[in-house]
């Protein structure tokens, strides 16, 4: 039995057999379609050009609509030079969060193959069955079209393609609500949320050289390793989703649960933490996310199911250091907020199903700078591009992750107002197989010209990040699993 075959027997059930898997699936389905193949077998020749002749009768490609039912037996497939890339992964239990794992590798990576390190955290249906998942993502490569090429076929070359998972399971009490990643000096730190309403610290040194060589993995694997906690903090009295390390000041983290309460944690000596007692007072509800400025130190905003989002001072006395607050700021509970790294800019998604942005400059009005209603769900995950100031991305529970670019205005001498004609792109093949709509991308000039890049394929969207050492990359997780891609729009 290999190493990961003993790690997949152990409860996690990711590794890099899955991403082979859905590439040689897509090799599969590309072969039998190819009816001008030359096969030795008459009769799978034969077959093969029946299949022809029933793709010659399927029509031609039509253009789609977003909201437009489909007929039955139609299919929506993704033309695969919408994407630089394109990758997807499975665990045994769905992940409802993840981070991304700093790495030496340079940043501003934009040579193939990719590589990157992720800690996601599973929501399994016993409480034994729960782990924090380190993960090593590589041999990512540039996404290929479809080729009538014979060389296409060769195992050899499949399998140099095929990109490669190590992972490295850490035992977690209780689902894992939310995790989070930080660096402090030399050593990677994270935090994560139990639905136990615990708060576990985490030195993820050995299970990350554990995925770097295939030793220690073995290792690793065979004697059920796992490390303990280097901290636990048991002041919440219920569980919550909202947490955050400050970037300003490293090492310092923020809790919030989901009976209003927001706790602040510092490094003290001896690796410890002090966690202040006293909750941020200010909200009314659970809080449900939690964003500190990415340059101002003590700064530290926040959002609840009260529909408020608020702005904190750490510095001052716990009953008074919210400074500022846009009530009413939703129509319904907010579930997600981001800090521009570079602007003094908030992006929010609430159940609602809107984006807001907001200026601080201006945030007392209550009154966001910008408002998007595209997502026809309630919005769970939403980030700023790490280098692009104007670009963000949101996903929602309508299974749509969007991209979009605040720098794009309607041009209205150019406006165009057939919904048909509005479509400037699409990538999409029309087939008489009735499956799972896998991918979607369009631009739609006559009603958000802000809106770049619409892509679909998993169910349940839970978060979503981008990669900051490697543009454009972004990364997915569902109750599906996990997609990694690039698109051709950023």
């Amino acid at each position: 039995m290999s190493d990961k075959e003993e790690a997949m027997d152990d409860g996690v059930r990711v590794n890099d057999e899955e991403m082979k898997a859905d590439d040689d699936d897509d090799s599969e389905n590309y072969e039998e379609n190819d009816s001008d193949a030359e096969e030795e077998d008459d009769e799978d020749s034969q077959d093969e050009e029946e299949a022809g002749e029933e793709d010659e009768n399927e029509g031609p490609q039509q253009t789609y609509l977003p909201g437009k039912p489909l007929e039955e037996g139609e299919e929506l497939v993704c033309d695969e030079n919408a994407y630089l890339m394109f990758h997807q992964a499975n665990t045994g239990a769905p992940c409802l969060s993840f981070d991304i794992i700093p790495d030496g590798l340079g940043s501003e990576r934009t040579d193939f193959p990719h590589t990157a390190y992720l800690l996601s955290g599973t929501q399994a249906s016993t409480d034994f069955t729960n782990r924090l998942i380190v993960m090593k993502m590589s041999n990512m490569q540039k996404t290929q079209p479809e080729s009538d090429s014979e060389d296409s076929d060769d195992d050899d070359d499949e399998n140099v393609m095929k990109p490669d998972l190590e992972c490295a399971i850490i035992h977690h009490q209780g689902s894992v609500n939310r995790v989070r990643m930080c660096v402090v000096g030399d050593k990677p730190l994270a935090a994560s949320w139990s639905e136990t309403g615990k708060v576990f610290l985490w030195d993820l040194t050995h299970p990350l050289k554990a995925v770097n060589d295939p030793v220690l993995l073995r290792n690793y694997v065979e004697n059920k390793e796992s490390p303990r906690p280097l901290f636990t903090f048991k002041g919440h009295t219920t569980e919550g989703f909202a947490m955050d390390w400050s970037t300003p000041m490293p090492g310092v983290l923020a809790t919030g649960d989901c009976k209003k309460n927001i706790h602040i944690w510092k490094p003290s000596e001896g690796g410890l933490w002090a966690v202040d007692q006293r909750p941020l007072i200010g909200h009314d509800a659970s809080v449900e996310d939690l964003q500190w400025s990415p340059n101002e130190p003590n700064v530290l905003a926040s959002c609840s199911v009260d529909r408020s989002i608020r702005i904190w001072d750490t510095r001052v006395q716990p009953s008074k250091a919210c400074m500022l607050a846009a009530i009413n700021a939703h129509e319904n509970d907010i579930n997600v907020i981001n800090w521009n790294k570079k602007e003094p800019f908030i992006l929010s998604g609430g159940d609602d199903g809107k984006l807001h942005v907001w200026d601080l400059r201006q945030f007392q009005s209550s009154t966001p700078v910008a408002t998007f209603k595209h997502h026809t769900a309630p919005i769970t995950s939403v980030e700023w591009h790490p280098t692009d100031s104007t670009v963000f991305a949101s996903a929602g529970a309508d299974d749509q992750i969007a991209l979009w670019d605040l720098a794009l205005e309607k041009d209205e001498e150019t406006a165009i107002v057939d919904p048909e004609l509005a479509v400037s792109k699409i990538f999409f093949a029309q087939r008489n197989t009735s499956t799972f709509i896998d991918s979607v991308y369009f631009f739609l000039q006559d009603l958000a010209p802000q809106l770049l890049f619409i892509h679909q394929g998993q169910k349940e969207i839970k978060e979503l990040h981008w990669h900051p050492q490697i543009p454009g990359m972004i990364i997915s997780t569902a109750i599906t699993g996990f997609n990694i891609f690039k698109t051709i729009s950023v």
